[in-house]
Parts: structure tokens; sequence; C-alpha cells
């Protein structure tokens, strides 16, 4: 299962990791967030143990959210090393997350 960040613990388990952290904002009542909700979970699994990969409800993290200027949900930020190195705003494919994912592995 995908990782939960939230405002308390997402400078720990997505800034000041060491590894690639693959963030996914969503919200419950976001249809296009429900479509790329198997895709995450799926990379969640094929990354464990080498990327962080998990999810942000924007509804009850605004913390996080504000401070990544989030304005549309789904998006999904690539951080490594504290630093946003790639972003993905609305519903795409697996492919396009993996090949994102792997260019900064």
């Amino acid at each position: 299962m995908a990782f939960e960040f939230t405002d308390a613990n997402f400078q720990k388990t997505a800034i000041d990791t060491e590894s690639v952290a693959v963030v996914d904002f969503w919200a419950e009542w976001c249809g296009p967030c429900r479509m790329i909700a198997p895709i995450i979970e799926e990379l969640s699994k094929e990354y464990d143990g080498k990327v962080v990969v998990g999810k942000v409800n924007v509804d009850h993290n605004p913390e996080v959210s504000m401070k990544y200027g989030i304005r549309s949900i789904p998006t999904v930020l690539i951080l490594k090393k504290g630093q946003v190195v790639d972003k993905q705003v609305g519903v795409t494919t697996k492919k396009v997350l993996v090949d994102k994912i792997e260019s900064h592995l």
C-alpha cells in the first residue's frame, strides 16, 4: 500500500530521505485522482525499498499542499534529496510515471 504522507511526517519521509520520493496529491472527491490511484499503488509495490511512493490527501494536509503550490489534483511530484525534480499534473499513464522515476534513480 502506498505510504501516507502528512503535514507531520512530510519533512522526515519525503524531504530528509536519501531516497527518491514520489508524492501523489489527491482528494477523496476527485474523480481523476481515483483513476490514477491504482497506478500509484502498483508503483509503491514495484519500487518498495528503492523509492518512497505515497499520497498526500490535500483536504487533510493543507500545509504540504500550500508549500508546493498544489492547485490542481492529481499532481504527482518527484523529489530527490528534498528538491522537486519532476512534476506531473493530471491523469497520466504508468509508463510516463515510470519513465520520470527511472530518470532520477
